[in-house]
């Protein structure tokens, strides 16, 4: 059977259709909104709970305890997927709702590092886990759920509406941050002002708990329950099986993929960029942001709906390719709309690092355990925190690292050596090399009146249009590869680990591979190389699912 059955493609919305949308929406909406808190207020969460480790590692890892949540998806999506195709869709993801409204309020009352020490990141890291296995099984519900109320012709359209609610999350996240933030001053937010989105949420957990008690149980599992037709044990099935598991690979590595690196691209990184790299203030860079949403967000719905009659495929590898090919120079126009003091720092007073390669280290501290001391490490430390492009030149063996501004030169220092003296050595370097670097040109801060805003919210807007070509119809292809009996650890577990992983762990990567490689564009050759792998992958392994029934048992 396909999509020319009985059912018409293009009849109005049922009242019962809509109630599923919202309810399904409304819920997924309050859960990206207490997930993405942690990204937005990561500056916050790292002065507050990493604030006993130097602040290079600290960012570092508060990025990690971040990219946790995301880590641990997989596994939510093995966990509630299984509960999902042998209980049920709507139980399993009132549960992961709860389990995601609580952690999230749980941020918000624990004490910071001053106070608790040690056990205050343990216990943000253990909320942001517990967030990670809730949203790993939310998504597959959600979508499911919608996709299996769908009527035939339709899927991409309803599913779509899905799709826009971890943009809308966001976007409230913003929107409550910047409201907070533009009615108390800068002390009052950063000593506890920054908690009231984390507590808040426990007002959105029980609206949305109410709003999802009202739906029924998927048609489509009710109808498989009656028949008998369950599978006994969904996750060998799924990944088991040679037939299933190369549909979840190639759903992976040829959809999800990619769709991930493009979202994360657009969404959390344009923000990491504006904020870290740019060096544009928070509040503006929000709004920045919430304006590009606000603007984007329709087309998720636009996608879903042309993918109801072009085809999901076409889409989503159009998105992953037009995005790898055009993020640099979108990049590069985004620097110079927000912070042309410092792209022309860059041509004036070019920067080089003069040390033996012996001495560098790859600084990517996911447990914040390393310690990078060598005069190298140090050097290059600096100058990726301030967002300084750098050339690397190779040293005599054995000695210490040198920065060179310009025509000025300054000498590093090896921590190792300093012993006792370490810390103020430290000190001193910073303050030097800080004065070395304003005194080139390189700003502190982006400069409010050099900011072109209306082109940044365009480029910003363009990134946004590529994450809703390859996320709008993403929902519906997933839910038509796999069939009833396993859809929910099927196509739950792909997601995930496209988006937890290839997705969840681009800002550390990123962050890692600038200050590596000394070019403050470098951490997008990772959303590169993904996007066009998952696009070959895709144009030669992906089937078209658009007029596939998925009201099959298996």
């Amino acid at each position: 059977m396909t999509a020319a059955s009985s059912t018409p493609k293009h009849r109005p919305m049922a009242p019962e259709e809509r109630k599923v949308i919202v309810a399904s929406s409304a819920g997924t909406i309050f859960e990206w909104y207490d997930f993405y808190l942690a990204g937005s207020l990561a500056a916050n969460i790292n002065a507050s709970f990493f604030s006993g480790v130097n602040p290079t590692a600290g960012f570092i890892f508060t990025l990690l305890a971040f990219a946790a949540g995301f880590a641990v998806r997989p596994f939510g999506a093995l966990l509630f997927g299984r509960l999902g195709d042998l209980v049920g869709r709507k139980y399993t993801f009132l549960v992961t709702m709860t389990v995601m409204g609580l952690a999230t309020f749980a941020v918000g009352l624990i004490p910071g590092y001053a106070v608790a020490g040690i056990a205050a990141p343990i216990a943000f890291v253990a909320c942001r886990l517990l967030q990670g296995l809730a949203l790993g099984g939310e998504y597959g519900g959600a979508a499911t759920y919608v996709a299996e109320h769908a009527p035939e012709g339709r899927r991409g359209y309803y599913t779509a509406w899905i799709q826009t609610t971890a943009t809308l999350g966001l976007f409230l996240s913003l929107i409550v941050i910047l409201v907070l933030r533009q009615n108390m001053t800068p002390e009052e937010f950063a000593a506890w002002g920054w908690r009231v989105p984390f507590l808040i949420s426990i007002f959105l957990l029980g609206v949305s708990l109410w709003i999802r008690l009202q739906l029924a149980e998927s048609p489509a599992f009710l109808k498989i329950k009656a028949e008998g037709t369950q599978s006994k044990a969904p996750l060998r099935e799924a990944f088991g099986t040679k037939k299933n598991l190369k549909i979840a690979l190639i759903a992976l590595f040829g959809a999800t993929a990619g769709q991930a690196v493009v979202w994360y691209t657009g969404q959390f990184y344009a923000l990491f960029f504006l904020t870290q790299t740019l060096k544009m203030d928070g509040a503006t860079a929000n709004i920045a942001i919430a304006a590009s949403l606000l603007i984007g967000t329709p087309f998720f719905i636009v996608f879903g709906w042309l993918s109801d009659r072009i085809g999901r495929k076409p889409i989503i590898m159009a998105g992953c390719l037009i995005a790898a090919l055009t993020y640099l120079p979108l990049f590069h126009a985004l620097a110079s709309a927000v912070n042309p003091e410092l792209v022309a720092a860059q041509t004036r007073a070019p920067v080089t690092i003069i040390a033996d390669p012996a001495e560098c280290s790859f600084q990517f501290n996911p447990v914040g355990t390393a310690s990078f001391t060598s005069s190298c490490d140090i050097a290059k430390s600096f100058l990726a925190r301030n967002a300084v492009n750098y050339e690397n030149e190779q040293g005599a063996p054995g000695t210490l690292a040198r920065i060179r501004i310009g025509t000025v030169e300054m000498e590093s220092f090896d921590a190792r050596a300093a012993g006792a003296d370490a810390a103020a050595r430290t000190t001193a370097f910073n303050d030097a090399a800080t004065k070395a670097i304003r005194d080139a040109g390189y700003p502190a801060a982006a400069d409010p009146a050099r900011i072109n805003m209306p082109l940044t919210i365009a480029i910003l807007t363009v990134l946004v249009l590529y994450v809703t070509m390859v996320y709008g119809p993403i929902a519906a292809l997933l839910v038509e590869l796999f069939p009833t009996r396993i859809r929910y650890s099927g196509m739950s577990l792909p997601y995930h680990i496209g988006n937890g992983w290839f997705g969840g762990f681009l800002p550390p990567a990123a962050f890692a591979i600038v200050a590596a490689n000394g070019n403050i564009f470098s951490g997008l050759y990772y959303p590169v190389a993904v996007a066009l792998i998952t696009f070959v992958i895709g144009m030669i392994f992906l089937p078209e699912t658009k007029d596939r029934d998925i009201s099959r048992a298996d």
